[in-house]
């Protein structure tokens, strides 16, 4: 199996098992001009509502980077619902 197999199978375990994919738009001030913003996007799966994996990272931001936080903007989906996981009985190959 190949790393991107792997990395796939993962994912897809990850949504399987309750998480979703989340995408924060992260906008803070520069450091040598406080005045002036800058967006940063941050996206990874990640268990709502509590979002434990963004809250890390914006521990993370707030202990080691300079850029002083303005704004989080969060938006999450779940890509794989019970309803739309289907089994499939047979495998058709075409040559």
């Amino acid at each position: 199996m190949t790393e991107r197999e792997m990395s796939c199978d993962s994912g897809f375990k990850a949504q399987l098992a309750g998480f979703s994919l989340t995408t924060a738009e992260i906008l803070y001030r520069l450091p040598d001009h406080p005045s002036l913003l800058q967006s940063y996007i941050w996206q990874e799966f990640d268990s709502a509502p509590r979002f434990p994996k963004l809250k890390s990272f914006l521990d993370f931001w707030s202990a080691k980077l300079d850029g002083k936080l303005f704004k989080v903007t969060v938006a999450h989906s779940k890509l794989i619902r019970p309803c739309e996981l289907k089994f499939v009985g047979a495998e058709l190959k075409l040559h």
